[in-house]
């Protein structure tokens, strides 16, 4: 198991494409429960640091540990079950399947793990209402505004109940009172179900929804100080 009761931990990442480090010696924990943001200037390595934390990318060296799972020995196919399983995603422009539903997007990671189609809209209608959008359930994402979009993103992040979401600037494309609407429920939603938040973000008002933060620049991540 990973130490001190961590969830997900990261040690000594390094991480370069072709010469350019992303990734120098970064290291990151994270408990059931908590959110914890990460901050830094562009090109920082934060984005490739919550890619590393994911399993989307192998680092050059280091270690990433989720529960049990040492992320780093696993094979691809690994990788891509707990993702599918144990991880949510976030994303900046919520990138929802355009020709499905609102309904039908939030429906569609429990349909890839073998749930019936009833049962997964019923989730799915379940986790719109907790984010506030099930009078969208019905229309494709081309027909509600950027708030209501993401809010189906996060309401899709969580419909599979995972135990870690990863959010890449959730709010970047929102205005300033639909990115707060967005953040106060996905920390809320995910505090109640125990979930861990890894929250990259650029902007201290959204960093501000975290219980801690991490700064990563020139490839080292390190603890806010005054952090809780």
């Amino acid at each position: 198991m990973t130490p001190a009761g961590s969830l997900l931990e990261a040690r000594a990442l390094h991480k370069a494409y072709g010469p350019t480090p992303a990734l120098d010696g970064a290291d990151f924990s994270i408990h059931s429960g908590e959110v914890v943001a990460v901050m830094g200037p562009s090109g920082s390595g934060k984005s490739t640091l919550l890619h590393c934390l994911a399993g989307i990318t192998r680092p050059d060296s280091g270690s990433v540990r989720y529960g049990s799972h040492a992320l780093t020995d696993l094979s691809d196919g690994r990788r891509s079950a707990l993702r599918r399983t144990d991880f949510g995603f976030v994303f900046q422009f919520g990138q929802l399947v355009p020709e499905l539903t609102c309904l039908e997007n939030v429906a569609l990671p429990l349909r890839l793990n073998g749930t019936k189609r009833k049962e997964a809209e019923r989730q799915a209608r379940h986790w719109l209402e907790r984010l506030e959008v099930d009078g969208v359930a019905g229309k494709r994402p081309g027909e509600v505004s950027g708030g209501q979009g993401q809010r189906v993103a996060v309401a899709r992040a969580l419909a599979g109940r995972p135990r870690v979401v990863f959010a890449d600037e959730p709010t970047g494309a929102l205005d300033s009172l639909n990115g707060e609407r967005v953040m106060g429920l996905l920390t809320d939603a995910a505090r109640e179900s125990n979930a861990a938040v890894v929250l990259v973000t650029h902007e201290a008002r959204v960093a501000a929804y975290a219980d801690r933060e991490v700064v990563v620049r020139d490839g080292i991540a390190r603890e806010m100080a005054g952090a809780a």
